[in-house]
């Protein structure tokens, strides 16, 4: 062996490295524990007096214990000091479904950005083309401008794009003579900008966030951001975090006493408007507005206020009249007399002659006059208000620059908003003060009330407009607006210099951190969709874990049992090369910050077990060797030149499958694509080189090699099986096959997961096992049809897919969809628990569907080229590739037939990484029978074709069926062992095992010799 001193120093420098990147895993393990044992000892001795608070103190003591250790040097080596926070940045990265937390895509609302680029235009041609440019790009996935551009000039092609934005905020960027390509060169540019801001203002936020090893990446193609939260267990609070846009404001504000006759004068106009609706509606009966006004109660508020004066007045009127023996009680809705003298008698809360008062029930205090607060308002009922305020009749009696605005959250367990009359500026009703003069933010913790505060450091610009405000607003109310929502108006009682100021509104302290986190960070400069979100529980990574755990040792025990019963002691020495080569995979994942997970794991587990073709190729031929009487030392050496070009081929065609994988696939696709390149490589290395070593080391030291066993030395030996002159049989089988395939394929179809149908996926756990009938017939009822539902690995735990709102992508519709699961599933009685939910966007979806099919597509394309490049005969490139497809529609016929018997067939990017892989191992397998037919046409030039080709097959045979055998038994460990995330995957791969292994034979190799000419098959040259 050439080159053994380069190749020791390579691999002892690959070990340390190694070595030295695991050893933080330990570390962190170590320091995690202690927190642990620590957070448990106080927990335990705490809440011994009150168990219920036993999570709470144990959740707070170790998040205590790890931020003092934080900046404490845990780890030193040589002259460099590790903090905690060092280690567990650089520990192996868990992904998501190993140690639960959150996966989000977020996506550019592109109409919505191109309406702010247009000043809000309400044309409704431009209105219409953005609403169906977005169609349009759910369906082709192309740029969302340029599908835009199209469809105006659909709807009028005479358009000029300047006419939309040739505003005052574009001024110097587009004019009323800019070209429509001016602009679209405009549009795109903002796109861009767009998205770079918002990743770095994302990008800061999750880094305040508080997991460690956040990640969070930007894909330019499709104008998305992905984020994952390892860890993270408060869905609500990341996408509050993510989503939330933070326009931050400050406006000076209008006093009861200011407005009390623009009131009177709304109230009154709100009145002779009702009159009005009601004359109409003795004509019109079918007018609702003046149907619900001859009722008695307010028009336009929702059903429950509407209904107010019959069934749901007590909780108002104990509202505004609880304990009226104390003076301070006051009343919006008072007699328009009595409201002008700001005396204090209501009027009653049915009262239609008070319309306005009605719908604006408060209760104040003696200061209430001097407050901006208007009203009180059930958080039902908000909404309902908003139109009425809305109204021509209001509006025009009002002040031109009030701006009404609603309290953030109810004070305590209330369930009442309530509603802000601020000031805006003569100029577009602007905000005095805008947040971007803020440069820092904290939490703070207010030393009056005790309560959490956020305070916020301004600019030397700001902090002398913010002096000139308070100045001439002292004793009146300075509103803090976030998001078109008031945080705080506190009462300015003197001058406020040096930029100082505080938002307080009965935050907890997550609130507190929070916001102090989005300020700082800055606002997002345009709104965001969620197109795609996964939540996994900490209790299901768990269960990941031991799974995955489990078939890896399980399966790295079942090969090194098989080498060493085969090959004797020659496979100790394969054996060693595998677990070498464990530790090189680990190693480098851990250096290249890449996160190991469940695939990811299913993916060392498949490497190790194709690793070992490598071993068997060499084995076998060093068998060969010292069969033709060769010694030792030059059968080894013999055996190993003779399988290189064999190794070679198969693991480069699995490599480029590795690669496309890589390119087209995301989350648990992509994890398992990096682990299956890491693993090629370093299998090459540890079977080829390591392995080649510890025989050289052994042989120098005169010990004892072994390749086989008694019963295993002559195995297959004298196989002479004619597979060619049975290609016929095999044509018909897999004709049929195939047919009854397709026939299945277009009646019964495929169970397409979420990922490529959009909707929402939840794992729900109950405490004993139920009916999935009787789930299904419950949650009919609930989501209006009958959703997806299967056991999840036991029937204790389920999986339910619904499309139910899976066109929508907001909170609300989130909220909504879980409300109305939970309490579907709320008869059963079984405390049911959702410990993971993946939502996926119908964007999305189709971008994933058409992913995989181009994965699909250009793996089997590389593989023909390189087939043809290698072999030089376009006749054998044919025949891998049409065995790929051959393989390809044999595991779809399996998913389409077996799709409502087995509860793991649905086709998700799992399953076509299995495909994929599949076609990986196929041509593998098929390279290798390829490469001893090439060898012995070469060695028998004037042979005939068909005997030199059956003579091929039936020499690799051993190799074929022992590698086969080898993987097709690790797969079926992962079956059994790794999970139902993967249990599909492993499905699929033990369908592709037995079919690749059949195809590269019996499809393959005939398809190759039946494209030749009749004149090629008497003799060949290779």
């Amino acid at each position: 062996m050439k080159s053994k001193g380069a190749v020791r120093f390579f691999a002892i420098a690959l070990a340390i490295v190694c070595l030295f990147q695991l050893s933080f895993t330990f570390v962190a393990n170590y320091w995690d524990k202690k927190a642990d044992t620590f957070a448990t000892r106080i927990a335990n001795t705490l809440s011994a007096s009150n168990p219920s608070r036993k999570n709470q103190i144990y959740d707070s003591v170790k998040l205590h214990y790890t931020d003092s250790l934080s900046r404490m040097p845990v780890y030193n080596i040589l002259v460099y000091k590790y903090n905690y926070l060092d280690v567990k940045e650089r520990e192996l990265n868990l992904g998501l479904d190993l140690r639960g937390g959150m996966h989000v895509t977020l996506e550019v609302a592109e109409d919505k950005l191109l309406r702010q680029l247009a000043d809000t235009n309400s044309n409704p041609v431009f209105v219409k083309a953005l609403a169906q440019a977005k169609e349009d790009k759910i369906k082709t996935q192309r740029n969302y401008i340029d599908l835009f551009y199209e469809d105006i000039k659909k709807a009028d092609p005479n358009v000029q794009l300047h006419s939309f934005f040739a505003t005052l905020s574009n001024k110097d960027h587009v004019s009323f003579t800019s070209s429509n390509e001016d602009v679209m060169k405009f549009l795109k540019d903002q796109d861009n900008v767009a998205l770079d801001r918002t990743y770095k203002v994302i990008t800061t936020r999750i880094d305040k966030f508080g997991v460690t090893q956040p990640n969070t990446s930007i894909d330019r193609n499709t104008g998305r951001i992905i984020v994952e939260l390892p860890g993270a267990n408060n869905p609500e609070r990341v996408r509050n975090i993510l989503k939330k846009p933070a326009k931050l404001e400050f406006y000076e504000s209008y006093r009861l006493l200011d407005i009390a006759q623009f009131l009177n004068e709304a109230d009154n106009a709100l009145y002779t408007y009702q009159l009005t609706q009601k004359k109409t509606k003795a004509k019109d009966k079918s007018n609702p507005l003046a149907a619900d006004t001859a009722n008695g109660g307010n028009p336009l508020l929702s059903s429950s206020a509407a209904d107010s004066s019959k069934t749901d007045n007590k909780d108002t009127a104990s509202l505004a009249s609880a304990d009226t023996s104390k003076k301070a009680d006051t009343s919006l809705a008072k007699s328009k007399k009595d409201t002008a003298k700001g005396k204090g008698k209501k009027a009653k809360e049915d009262n239609p002659e008070h319309p306005l008062y009605t719908a604006l029930h408060t209760m104040g205090d003696s200061n209430a006059a001097k407050r901006p607060v208007i009203g009180t308002v059930k958080i039902g009922d908000t909404a309902s208000v908003n139109q009425l305020l809305k109204l021509p009749a209001v509006r025009n009696v009002l002040p031109p620059q009030i701006i009404f605005a609603w309290d953030a959250k109810p004070e305590g367990t209330s369930d009442y908003l309530q509603l802000y009359a601020l000031k805006g500026t003569e100029i577009g009703h602007q905000a005095v003060l805008y947040g971007d003069v803020v440069t820092d933010a904290r939490q703070d913790v207010d030393p009056k009330t005790n309560g959490y505060v956020v305070d916020m450091q301004m600019n030397s610009k700001g902090a002398a407009d913010w002096a000139q405000i308070t100045k001439r607003n002292i004793g009146r109310a300075v509103a803090i607006v976030l998001d078109g929502q008031v945080q705080s108006a506190p009462n300015i009682i003197n001058e406020i210099d040096g930029g100082n100021s505080q938002i307080s509104g009965n935050f907890t302290a997550e609130d507190a951190k929070d916001l102090a986190n989005i300020l700082t960070s800055g606002k997002l400069p345009v709104e965001l969709d969620i197109v795609d979100e996964a939540v996994i529980g900490p209790s299901l990574g768990q269960q990941s874990i031991n799974s995955g755990l489990a078939s890896l040792l399980i399966g790295i025990l079942a090969i090194t049992l098989f080498m060493i019963l085969y090959y004797n002691r020659a496979g100790w020495v394969a054996n060693l090369a595998l677990i070498i080569n464990i530790f090189f995979i680990v190693g480098i994942l851990t250096s290249l910050e890449a996160s190991l997970t469940l695939p990811g794991m299913a993916g060392i587990v498949l490497t190790l077990a194709m690793a070992v073709d490598a071993n068997v190729l060499i084995y076998e031929r060093i068998r060969e060797e010292l069969g033709h009487g060769k010694s030792l030392r030059i059968a080894i050496a013999d055996g190993y030149k003779h399988a290189m070009s064999s190794i070679i081929d198969g693991n480069i065609t699995t490599l480029l499958i590795g690669i496309i994988l890589m390119a087209f696939g995301s989350g648990p696709v992509y994890g398992f694509a990096v682990v299956l390149v890491i693993g090629i490589l370093t299998s090459l290395f540890s079977s080829i080189l390591i392995s080649r070593l510890i025989f050289e080391w052994m042989l120098a030291k005169d010990k004892v090699i072994n390749f086989s066993r008694s019963f295993t030395s002559n195995l297959f030996n004298n196989i002479n099986f004619d597979f060619i002159g049975k290609r016929r049989i095999a044509y018909w089988f897999s004709g049929i096959t195939i047919a009854i395939g397709i026939v299945s394929l277009f009646i019964n179809g495929l169970n397409y997961g979420v990922e490529f149908k959009g909707g929402r996926s939840y794992v729900v756990s109950f405490n004993k096992g139920v009916n999935t009938e009787d789930v299904r017939s419950i949650l009919k009822k609930s989501f209006g049809h009958e959703p997806e539902i299967k056991t999840f690995g036991s029937n204790d735990k389920l999986n339910i897919i619904t499309d139910y709102l899976a066109d929508q992508n907001s909170d609300q519709a989130d909220n909504d969809v879980k409300a109305k699961l939970l309490a579907g599933l709320a008869p059963l009685n079984d405390n049911a628990t959702i410990e993971s939910s993946q939502k996926v966007g119908s964007t999305i979806a189709q971008d994933i569907k058409n992913s995989a099919f181009s994965s699909i597509f250009f793996g089997m394309l590389v593989v023909f080229i390189y087939i043809a490049i290698r072999f030089k005969r376009w006749q054998f490139a044919l025949g891998a590739t049409v065995a790929l497809a051959h393989d390809t529609l044999f595991v779809l016929t399996f998913f389409s037939i077996f799709k409502d018997w087995l509860p793991f067939t649905d086709v998700d990017q799992a399953v076509i990484a299995a495909l994929l892989t599949v076609a990986g191992y196929s041509t593998n397998d098929t390279v290798v029978v390829f490469d001893r037919i090439r060898e012995y046409l070469r060695n028998n030039k004037r042979s005939p074709m068909i005997p030199t080709v059956n003579a091929a097959i039936n020499r690799t045979l051993n190799r074929t069926l022992i590698t086969s055998f080898t993987v097709f038994m690790v797969v079926l460990i992962l079956f059994i062992f790794g999970g139902h995330i993967i249990r599909g995957f492993s499905f699929a791969m033990l369908i592709g095992i037995v079919i690749g292994t059949y195809s590269s034979i019996f499809v393959a190799t005939p398809i190759a010799i039946d494209m030749h000419k009749k004149s090629e098959l008497d003799s060949t040259t290779f």
